[in-house]
């Protein structure tokens, strides 16, 4: 029996793709959590990519997918796994006051990786 990887490579690359779009990456690297949080757009677009997800995926290993509603944040895992074979994802601690208010939450970085052949 093929793994999904070979069967599906092309779909797989796709979906890398729409979440690179829906998070517009090519104009915007940085994201904080504090900001994903409250972006409800973001969130909805990457959970309905689940279906497509769940067929052209093996998704033992990405629980958001098999049952997102035992996790916090199942879109940002879904991110951050999928989009692992593209870019290198850093995330460091982050802190800022919005309207007098003292926030802290994460930073991440999508840095893009550079294959040399």
């Amino acid at each position: 029996m093929r793994l999904k990887i070979e069967l599906y490579a092309k779909e797989q690359e796709e979906i890398v793709n729409k979440i690179v779009r829906i998070l517009d990456l090519n104009n915007k690297k940085i994201y904080t959590l504090y900001e994903l949080d409250n972006n409800t757009e973001i969130q909805e677009n990457i959970m309905a990519l689940i279906p497509e997800i769940r067929k052209y995926y093996s998704f033992n290993g990405i629980k958001a997918v098999g049952d997102p509603e035992k996790i916090k944040r199942p879109w940002l895992s879904i991110i951050k796994h999928l989009l692992k074979t593209r870019y290198n994802i850093s995330s460091k601690d982050f802190q800022f006051t919005k309207d007098g208010k003292y926030i802290r939450t994460h930073i991440y970085n999508f840095e893009l990786i550079t294959i040399i052949t």
